[in-house]
């Protein structure tokens, strides 16, 4: 897993005015939902949050990388040296970016065919949507194949 671009304008404020190390606020953050890594360690240089550890599965690699782009001021996240087992998914998750005037039923109905399934793209995405009923523009989201 590479390089992933994100809005630095939008997204969930973790970073404190304290003395405490950006890359230390953000590993708590993801810690806090924790994915399924495992050794997490990561580091903020500017705008761009380089993420290591072994991650459980392919699913907590995304979700990890999803959590710390979707983190106010990081624009982009560096999961090169964030490992997983291999995927056994035939096709892979596709990521969305939330536009004005989205729901997680109208996503849902875009990609896989039906709104009911919104509660499985919230679920697929609960350490990034905290609200269902509270999306924004500008947010990314994982679109798993299995909904």
């Amino acid at each position: 897993m590479g390089l992933f671009d994100f809005a630095s304008d939008i997204g969930k404020s973790i970073f404190g005015s304290d003395d405490e190390d950006a890359g230390e606020q953000l590993a708590a953050h993801i810690e806090a939902d924790n994915p399924g890594i495992e050794a997490l360690e990561v580091e903020v240089d500017g705008e761009t949050a380089v993420i290591r550890g072994e991650a459980e599965s392919s699913d907590a690699m995304e979700k990890a990388v999803l959590m710390a782009g979707n983190a106010l001021g990081i624009t982009s996240v560096e999961a090169g040296e964030l490992t997983s087992p291999p995927s056994d998914a035939e096709s892979e998750t596709q990521y969305y970016e939330i536009q004005s005037g989205d729901s997680l039923w109208k996503i849902a109905a875009q990609f896989y065919g039906t709104g009911t399934k919104h509660e499985a793209l919230f679920e697929a995405n609960r350490e990034v949507i905290q609200d269902p009923n509270l999306i924004f523009p500008g947010q990314k989201i994982r679109i798993p194949a299995d909904a």
